[in-house]
């Protein structure tokens, strides 16, 4: 994720019969209930400015009416805006023709509907292979694409069932795979999973991360639902009545969210399922590089810190506890660190774990717990506090103030 993709920029959309003429009012900042009663047309989107990053999953979240449908349909203009642009690989692609315009939706673009959209009398592996068939891919190479994909979306075997004889769940398996055989590099999915059961759909989750880390494509996610926003997003963007309220990583949005409208939307979210350590972790306070327990004493006495991680030239090595090494009796200053001197010689967390995961071993450490990566570099501490810091509810907006004024 390092470059754009698609920036959508200035993006205005007011339905009725002359926009043009009445887009003066919106940009004069009248709220949507105002322009609707002056004119009779109704506020869709309202200066969106958007930056998408090449394989990233972009979540787009709102209540009803909030303008996240009607925003991920001009993606692939689907609708047309009133004014602005929407440009995808520097391309403006307001300027294609319609044939240049069906050839971009065929080859760029894949679209995963919330009602599945199966064509009812084919069959599952048809269904799959419908779009390579559109783009004149002959029957042998189609079919051979469409069996692996159904294979990759846990469907291997049904390729010869019909719509109507497969579960909620699995048609929309059959809605993803058909996305995907098309090999698009942007794939759209507008409530794509909000029409199946909440087990059901926790699988489709899971299934989407993991196709993700293999194929890399660029996922505009529509969804109403912060817990699914929170758990498949990248970044998260956040709209209200048309507007644009706030853009982030699932940390920022949770940890601080940009007004009301947004606090309302995290405050009953469960924190501790929802955050990994990466994203409230602190940096390591004291870091020392030291071979014998001697030289490790003098290190952490010359800085007065109580505790310190131990990092050489050959990584992270352990945690060690002032107390703990002075205890020790000074025949012994000479002798190699070993897992004994440290008090963390078994207790670490990786940084990609889930806070509830890590609770316990936390609660149990009188020091913070040091976060290692996979390659034994240490990338920072989590502390008790730091947990209880996170969890703990929020306050209101104007509590704190209210009760300062009170006290």
């Amino acid at each position: 994720m390092t470059d754009s993709l698609i920036k959508i920029e200035g993006l205005y959309k007011l339905f009725g019969r002359t926009p043009a003429k009445h887009m003066g009012l919106v940009k004069q900042g009248l709220s949507k209930d105002e322009i609707l009663k002056k004119t009779g047309h109704t506020l869709g989107l309202k200066d969106i400015n958007l930056d998408i990053k090449r394989s990233e999953i972009y979540v787009i979240m709102g209540l009803s009416g909030s303008g996240k449908s009607t925003l991920i349909r001009h993606f692939n203009r689907l609708i047309d805006p009133t004014e602005g642009k929407v440009v995808v690989e520097g391309q403006d692609i307001m300027t294609l023709n319609d044939a240049e315009l069906r050839e971009f939706r065929r080859k760029k673009m894949s679209m995963v509907f919330q009602r599945f959209g199966l064509l009812p009398h084919k069959t599952v592996v048809e269904n799959v292979a419908f779009g390579l068939k559109v783009r004149g891919i002959g029957k042998e190479e189609r079919q051979q694409k469409a069996t692996q994909w159904l294979a990759d979306v846990g469907l291997k075997g049904y390729e010869d069932q019909y719509p109507s004889q497969l579960s909620g769940g699995q048609q929309q398996r059959v809605g993803l795979a058909r996305a995907l055989c098309t090999d698009a590099e942007i794939l759209l999915m507008d409530e794509a999973f909000s029409a199946l059961d909440p087990l059901i759909r926790s699988e489709m989750q899971d299934q989407l991360i993991e196709l993700q880390e293999k194929l890399h494509k660029t996922i505009i996610f529509i969804t109403h639902d912060l817990d699914e926003a929170l758990r498949i997003g990248d970044r998260i963007a956040i709209l209200r009545d048309g507007e644009l309220i706030q853009v982030g990583a699932p940390a920022d949005i949770l940890l601080h969210p940009a007004d009301d409208y947004v606090e309302k939307f995290v405050r009953d979210v469960n924190r501790a399922r929802a955050l990994s350590v990466d994203t409230v972790m602190k940096p390591a306070k004291f870091r020392i590089s030291a071979e014998t327990v001697g030289e490790a004493l003098k290190e952490m006495r010359t800085s007065k810190h109580e505790y310190a991680y131990n990092v050489t030239g050959d990584g992270y090595q352990g945690a060690l506890a002032l107390d703990q090494l002075e205890e020790l009796d000074k025949s012994e200053y000479g002798e190699l660190l070993t897992d004994e001197h440290y008090y963390d010689s078994d207790v670490n967390v990786e940084p990609d774990a889930v806070i509830e995961e890590v609770i316990p071993e936390t609660l149990d450490q009188e020091y913070p717990i040091p976060v290692v990566d996979e390659e034994g570099k240490l990338q920072g501490e989590l502390s008790r506090d730091t947990i209880a810091e996170v969890l703990s509810p929020q306050p209101e907006a104007g509590e704190g103030e209210e009760t300062e004024k009170t006290g």
